[in-house]
């Protein structure tokens, strides 16, 4: 496996595997890599002949200081996870690599979904996740790019960027990996205490059960007030949203009828750390 931290040397190494016709997939990650990551990793090394996986902790898509601060690093276990799982190539650039005039900094805007869910809590985040995103789409050019499931809103913003800009980069989803209580996986969970995650799990089990209810018929803003109040009853878990949306624009439905492809989507805080999650009711890609 090998590890780059320049640009200028990882495009001439991918030119060259381009020349042999290897097709290149991109796996990018901020690290503290787990097995949600890894089904990533593996689902590149299936679809195609080199993958790449890129660690890098993004200044610029985090609001909050503190987070950026306590976000989990742990470069020498991310690289042999990688290597056992068949990875090709680990970029792993600093700050001043991937943003060279740090006195002047891009910005993206993706209209309604960056106001919603997520945008509304983090404001300025999607631009930071666009910026990036699409930097390390230009640099490695990926015939096929893949993300998580659990990052649903990400996910969509990731889909607008690469249609607005006729990016030819394919992005693939990946559904979201659970621990057993059904928590899903990330990387802020080395943050959480065993309680702690206890805790946590009520969020997906509360998310179940909202599912079950509106699929068997029940009135979906009834059904989510429902699901609020008993999550307003679990002790240590403090909710801040939790909607049932139109995936492709994030916006709030009171009817299954209202989009082809819907889910719920949710956030909480346990502890220090916050938690997100999301669960397809309906699908259509």
């Amino acid at each position: 496996m090998k590890i780059v931290e320049s640009i200028v040397e990882l495009q001439a190494y991918l030119d060259l595997q381009r020349l042999k016709g290897k097709a290149v997939g991109l796996v990018p990650t901020m690290g503290a890599l787990h097995q949600g990551h890894l089904e990533l990793i593996h689902a590149s090394v299936h679809a195609c002949d080199l993958t790449v996986c890129s660690i890098f902790v993004n200044p610029t898509q985090f609001n909050n200081p503190d987070d950026l601060l306590k976000y989990p690093k742990q470069l020498e276990t991310d690289q042999q996870l990688l290597s056992k799982a068949g990875c090709d190539v680990v970029f792993v650039p600093t700050v001043a690599e991937m943003y060279p005039d740090q006195t002047e900094s891009l910005s993206m805007s993706f209209g309604v979904l960056e106001h919603v869910l997520e945008g509304e809590f983090r404001p300025g985040h999607f631009s930071g996740v666009g910026v990036v995103v699409s930097k390390l789409l230009n640099i490695v050019q990926p015939q096929v790019a893949f993300f998580g499931q659990k990052d649903l809103q990400q996910l969509a913003v990731i889909r607008k960027m690469v249609r607005d800009l006729n990016i030819r980069t394919k992005i693939v989803a990946v559904p979201t990996v659970r621990e057993p209580s059904g928590l899903a996986m990330s990387s802020r969970n080395l943050r959480l205490s065993e309680i702690e995650k206890e805790i946590a799990a009520h969020l997906y089990k509360t998310m179940q059960g909202l599912k079950d209810r509106v699929c068997f018929g029940d009135n979906v803003p009834v059904a989510i007030a429902q699901s609020k109040d008993l999550l307003a009853q679990v002790d240590g878990l403090q909710l801040e949203y939790l909607e049932v949306v139109d995936s492709a624009t994030m916006q709030v439905v009171s009817d299954l009828s209202a989009a082809d492809s819907i889910s719920i989507c949710a956030a909480a805080h346990v502890g220090e750390v916050r938690i997100i999650d999301n669960m397809y009711i309906k699908q259509t890609d």
